[in-house]
């Protein structure tokens, strides 16, 4: 179909932002979802591979939404790097709608999104929202459910499966999600009360094979297998793609089980890719480098080693590097300046970095010490990302393997596989712990009956039935939650406490809530207060076990009796926490972030991360303490310092904008000890911190300078 063949079916504005885009013909998954009333507001669910212009289909029923009804539209997303790339292109397509961006804070309802048009969430965000009575969820007229098929992820799927469920009984906005070819999509449509799309179309055709002594084995549609030789001199199968993809002028991605195993991969490919690099691209690869680099204030031998590599055009990508050198990889290899990434299998779940060639080196995981194989859907998801649409005729996905045998192994395994269907991950009871919290919270669901009835329309229900199971799970949480007194019942009835109320508002587990209550509940030190978050479901994993931990905790908890009753909730991994708040200890102590990554076998992004649940935590303490008429002073100076990663006496001076852990401790240093200081010796501060860097904090905090 002509995208001209649309004018009169869809506002103009959506037509000339197409041809801008230099689209002027729809695919056939875009031409099916609007000849199946897309246009017409059905709830729609399309199951395409990448690249097949999902997006775009979401894109005209929200715009369509917006500019024919006057009602809002929303995207959710299960990644925060999703949610924002959706953003930033949404916002170039259509600068005259309002768009935002709301992934962050938890605990607020966001008045100001009032007054936008189109708005990008993460999953949590949005279930935030409703959790704080949001005003103008009512004036939705378009919802977009992107990677639908995490329903089945045991972390972020329940979430998203609650909303959805939750979306169907409060409002009457079109639904439209969006997933990656799955093997049961009649059953999920039917749940989504939607019609179904589905297509095998690739704007680029998708090669699969496996890679064995050279060749790469594809299958034909006889069954026989055909084999095509890498060009290349290595007999080592991931060197051999990559030489051979590089000689074609093409980009790879290759992908490994672990952190480790990524990062040495790089390494091992760094003097294949840096020949090819022509001198305009080493100059700006440099660049690239310095920003990696300089991430942090003091570098890490993580970033010194990324740095070296994005310098020779290759780069290693996983959950341990911060946001800032993530982004610098993904631009610089959108850019086609990095030619190799070595990823872990979470890059798949980010944003969109197409290449050429695809490698599934490792078809197994390691998370939290145990090794589990990649289903075929999460395989497939990874192979989407071969073929880049503008730049390639094909895109080529591979497997690797040792032997002939291993070879139709994997081939059936695969290759010739159909994808697994979706299923639920809802179906224990802690996972409802929060929901429940919630709902009786906001007044949407306060009996028991109404709860299971709730829950029997969810897709846990859908797929297995299980009343009887349903009903045992309320019943289990609900007498949980009002064991701990945050919710209270009367006549069959259930209403939240106002500390209740506050859990469900600050978004966390209610067993963390627990947990922290009871320790709040005794006179804390500095390290019981960095135990007290640093034991909860949100800080999990735990930072690795020290021998100093070790010690410590059993010498602590001989000290501290009365704690000992923080474990009897639930089985945890009490030493880790401990570890964990020793982590955080050597933070706030000012200890070098590269020192604290070697002690902890942790890495930058890790230790980032675990700062900022830690402050999202100590926030929540100091809430819950409000309500319990609890002294605060004690938690508040310590989340100051935990946002700073400072001792005490540099309080002060981090009150000022610009000023950190460094530069905070070298005025201090030099005598320049609280802001009362500063402003009575700039001329110091000038000589101190630079002449620059000293106006920029005087500018940008009000400081009178000559």
């Amino acid at each position: 179909m002509e995208v001209g063949e649309l004018r009169g079916r869809i506002p103009n504005e959506i037509i000339d932002s197409l041809y801008s885009r230099g689209i002027k013909t729809l695919t056939p998954p875009q031409e099916s979802a609007i000849n199946n009333g897309l246009l017409s507001g059905h709830n729609m669910l399309v199951a395409s591979p990448t690249a097949s212009g999902k997006t775009l289909i979401a894109e005209i029923a929200a715009v369509n939404t917006i500019l024919r009804t006057g009602m809002k539209a929303v995207y959710i997303a299960p990644m925060r790097a999703l949610a924002t790339e959706k953003y930033e292109e949404f916002r170039e397509s259509y600068p005259y709608i309002k768009a935002a961006l709301s992934i962050g804070d938890l605990d607020s309802n966001d008045p100001w999104l009032a007054e936008y048009e189109m708005i990008f969430f993460s999953t949590e965000k949005f279930d935030s929202l409703i959790r704080h009575g949001a005003d103008w969820l009512d004036k939705v007229g378009a919802i977009v459910f992107d990677e639908v098929h995490m329903l089945d992820d045991a972390s972020r799927g329940p979430t998203l499966e609650i909303l959805i469920t939750k979306l169907h009984e409060t409002t009457r906005a079109q639904i439209i999600a969006l997933s990656a070819t799955i093997g049961n999509p009649d059953e999920l449509a039917q749940w989504l009360r939607a019609k179904l799309v589905t297509s095998d179309y690739r704007p680029v055709p998708l090669l699969k094979g496996v890679l064995y002594n050279s060749n790469v084995y594809y299958v034909e549609d006889s069954g026989a297998f055909v084999a095509e030789k890498l060009n290349g001199e290595s007999e080592v199968p991931e060197i051999r793609a990559v030489q051979d993809t590089l000689k074609k002028g093409k980009q790879v991605l290759i992908f490994y089980s672990t952190k480790k195993n990524a990062e040495a991969g790089a390494a091992k490919l760094a003097k294949y890719a840096e020949p090819i690099l022509s001198a305009a691209e080493k100059n700006l690869l440099e660049e690239a480098g310095k920003k990696i680099l300089n991430a942090l204030s003091r570098p890490t031998e993580q970033c010194e080693k990324l740095s070296t590599l994005v310098k020779s055009g290759v780069a290693f990508h996983h959950a341990g590097l911060l946001n800032q050198q993530r982004s610098v990889v993904e631009h610089a290899f959108k850019d086609n300046l990095i030619k190799v990434i070595c990823a872990t299998p979470t890059l798949s779940l980010g944003v969109n970095i197409p290449a050429h060639t695809v490698v599934v080196r490792d078809i197994t995981r390691y998370e939290n010490g145990l090794s589990e194989r990649l289903g075929v859907n999460e395989v497939m998801q990874l192979f989407g990302r071969a073929g880049r649409p503008k730049y390639d005729k094909e895109g080529r996905a591979l497997l690797l393997a040792g032997t002939r045998e291993r070879m139709e192994e994997l081939t059936r395994q695969y290759i010739l596989a159909k994808p697994e269907p979706i299923e639920s991950a809802l179906g224990i009871a802690p996972v409802l712990r929060s929901h429940i919290l919630s709902f009786i919270a906001e007044g949407f669901l306060t009996t028991k009956k109404s709860m299971a009835a709730f829950l029997q329309k969810t897709f846990y229900s859908f797929l297995f039935g299980n009343k009887l199971h349903i009903e045992s799970m309320v019943e289990e949480v609900a007498g949980e939650l009002e064991d701990w007194e945050f919710i209270t019942s009367s006549g069959g009835s259930y209403t939240a406490t106002k500390l209740g109320k506050r859990i469900s508002e600050l978004y966390i587990d209610p067993l963390s809530a627990k947990l922290m209550i009871d320790m709040l509940e005794e006179e804390l030190d500095n390290i019981g207060m960095l135990f007290m978050i640093a034991n909860t479901l949100e800080m999990r994993p735990y930072a690795k076990v020290t021998r100093e931990a070790e010690e410590k905790y059993a010498l602590y908890m001989h000290e501290h009796k009365r704690f000992k009753k923080v474990h009897e909730l639930e089985s945890i991994d009490p030493v880790g926490a401990f570890s964990t708040a020793l982590m955080l200890r050597d933070w706030i102590e000012e200890m070098k972030e590269q020192d604290i990554v070697k002690r902890y076998s942790t890495t930058p992004g890790a230790l980032f991360s675990k700062i900022t649940n830690a402050d999202w935590l100590i926030y929540s303490a100091i809430e819950m303490a409000k309500i319990l008429r609890m002294r605060t002073n004690d938690l508040i100076d310590m989340r100051v310092r935990l946002r700073y990663g400072i001792k005490e006496e540099l309080m002060d001076l981090v009150r000022l904008s610009q000023i950190g852990r460094v530069r905070a401790r070298l005025l201090y240093e030099n005598g320049i000890r609280s802001v009362a200081d500063i402003k009575a010796d700039p001329e110091r501060v000038r000589r101190i911190l630079g002449k620059e860097i000293a106006e920029m904090i005087f500018r940008e905090n009000n400081i009178e300078f000559h």
